[in-house]
């Protein structure tokens, strides 16, 4: 019974591992074309974006920073740059699990992009986000 207990225990503990590294902190990150001379730069919202990958025995596929950051920066078709950036590195591998990067950051809008005059800032949630750059 007690080995039956102590093997449990390890296949738990095995099973529910992870791990979530910081890569990097950034004052700012984009992957679009910025017109740094406009002078109507205002911030919005914190947001999340990740580029996530399944594993199967093997990675099917390498996930990728610049597509973590373009699902945060697209969320919103005024946002030219992320602020305050963080970026994280999660996996969870045992067999089946996942592989992931993901970006967080302030919003940077341009307002002297067309269509974006009178830009208010949406309320959005994470799990929104989420939902989005898994469609």
């Amino acid at each position: 019974m007690k080995k039956l207990v102590i093997a449990g225990t390890i296949a738990l503990s095995v099973l529910t591992s992870g791990c979530s590294t910081r890569i990097a902190d950034m004052t700012v990150a984009s992957t679009k074309n910025v017109n740094m001379n406009s002078s109507e730069f205002v911030t919005g919202n914190r947001i999340t974006g990740s580029d996530t990958v399944p594993v199967i025995i093997f990675p099917l596929g390498n996930p990728d920073v610049k597509e973590a950051i373009d699902v945060a920066i697209e969320h919103d078709k005024c946002v030219v740059a992320l602020n305050d950036v963080v970026i994280e590195q999660s996996f969870f591998v045992f067999i089946f699990g996942f592989i992931s990067f993901d970006v967080e950051g302030t919003q940077i809008i341009d307002k002297s992009v067309k269509g974006c005059e009178n830009w208010e800032p949406q309320v959005v949630t994470v799990k929104e986000v989420s939902k989005r750059s898994r469609s």
